[in-house]
């Protein structure tokens, strides 16, 4: 009998200290120290001083408490201390319910998307996926407010069977919410049960940890059976603030594209579509900001405008009823200014003699881009931009031009400052 405690107790010990291996020290403290552990038979009995915490602990980490105790040969069971083994436990899903808080829309049809040239590669990732099962999972989509991200994934979860749809903000909430009325396996169970899982804004995650471990192990379990997840962001998955590394490599492992804003021709289209005439939509479009919610609302002002009004918007009424959004032309020291601001370099700095590797990048792209959007010559492109001669702007031009046929991300980059500046 005293053999037996003795192994029981070295077997507690030996599974406490793999545990804490497996975590971070101040969460292990915090969540797990406070359990009371018992082996009986073939099951590891983890009692938690309340209810919460039994649901926490098994959303949280339930998945690695199960996996250390495989390596003893045991099962886990959370309780609430003072419940008997017998007795219904924190992880019995028979007795949860739960009833997502979902708003609904009206189904969007991939031709609401205006396609681009920048954008025809994540257009037609984005169709694939909702054709079908892909080989490539989560499909990570990212670009600035109001180039389209939203939109698609809307696309995408119309044209898709069985498909959730939530933002980041819907998903932490959701979660909060789970665990405070103790349907947390529920709500793990309803994240799973659908053949395409799309999440709008995952940056909304950025400092929740808690949540972040279960979005992440959802992923996981999501395409360990063969399902598609589409994920979007304002950002890189490795320029995501808030995240570890661990969490921005695993957003980054199956196919990440980029989603340029709206060019000028996809600003006219929508303008054509909201009822303004082609030469108006022509002469607008250059001077309307690069962000599809801002389109879509001088779209909705104009087409208002027309049907309380009557008639038809012609140029000067649209430029007197949009003054206070239409942009004035730029002139070519405003556009240094704005892409200067844009690359994160100062103007100040951009005019001045310093070689650092940063600066002498951002002065070739600003150059390359005057020459691409303006009819300046290359002397009168050189004197805004620190008064560089004829020579400098060209060998500038030339080194942007090899770096753009290797790098893919500079070259989109440049295209899109351009079409800002034309």
């Amino acid at each position: 009998m005293q053999a037996a405690i003795i192994k029981q107790n070295s077997d507690v010990a030996s599974i406490k200290a793999m545990i804490e291996q497996q975590m971070d020290s101040a969460a292990f403290t915090s969540w797990i120290a406070p359990l009371d552990f018992n082996v009986s038979e073939n099951l590891l009995v983890l009692a938690a001083q309340n209810q919460f915490s039994a649901d926490y602990i098994s959303g949280v980490y339930g998945a690695m408490l199960q996996k250390v105790a495989s390596e003893f040969g045991l099962n886990v069971k959370l309780i609430v201390r003072g419940t008997k083994l017998s007795a219904s436990v924190a992880n019995d899903n028979n007795v949860q319910s739960y009833a997502p808080v979902m708003e609904k829309s009206a189904p969007v049809a991939f031709d609401a998307f205006i396609p681009s040239d920048e954008n025809a590669f994540v257009l037609s990732a984005a169709k694939k996926v909702a054709s079908g099962a892909v080989s490539f999972s989560p499909l990570f989509i990212y670009g600035s407010a109001g180039c389209g991200k939203t939109l698609l994934a809307e696309c995408i979860k119309s044209q898709s069977e069985k498909v959730i749809l939530m933002s980041g903000g819907q998903f932490v909430s959701e979660f909060a919410r789970s665990l405070q009325n103790r349907t947390i396996f529920a709500f793990k169970d309803f994240c799973r049960n659908c053949d395409t899982f799309i999440l709008d804004d995952v940056q909304a995650l950025s400092g929740k940890h808690a949540t972040t471990d279960e979005f992440l192990q959802l992923v996981m379990d999501l395409r360990a059976m063969g399902k598609n997840v589409v994920l979007t962001a304002c950002c890189a998955p490795n320029n995501l603030s808030g995240f570890d590394r661990r969490a921005q490599s695993l957003l980054a492992s199956g196919l990440v594209v980029d989603m340029a804003a709206p060019n000028a021709n996809v600003k006219r289209v929508m303008l054509m579509r909201a009822g303004v005439k082609s030469d108006v939509a022509d002469a607008l479009s250059p001077r309307i900001a690069c962000d599809g919610h801002m389109i879509a609302g001088v779209a909705n002002k104009i087409k208002t405008y027309t049907e309380l009004m009557g008639g038809n918007v012609t140029l000067e009424i649209a430029e007197h009823l949009l003054a206070d959004t239409l942009e004035k032309f730029k002139t070519p020291i405003a556009m240094v200014k704005s892409i200067s601001e844009k690359l994160g370099v100062a103007y100040d700095a951009i005019c001045g003699t310093s070689r650092a590797k940063s600066l002498v990048l951002a002065r070739q792209i600003i150059m390359v881009v005057l020459k691409n959007s303006t009819h300046l010559s290359l002397s009168e492109i050189g004197t805004y931009v620190g008064n560089r001669d004829h020579a400098s702007v060209l060998y500038a031009i030339r080194q942007i031009e090899k770096l753009k046929q290797t790098d893919l991300v500079l070259s989109a980059q440049i295209n899109q400052l351009i079409s800002e500046c034309k």
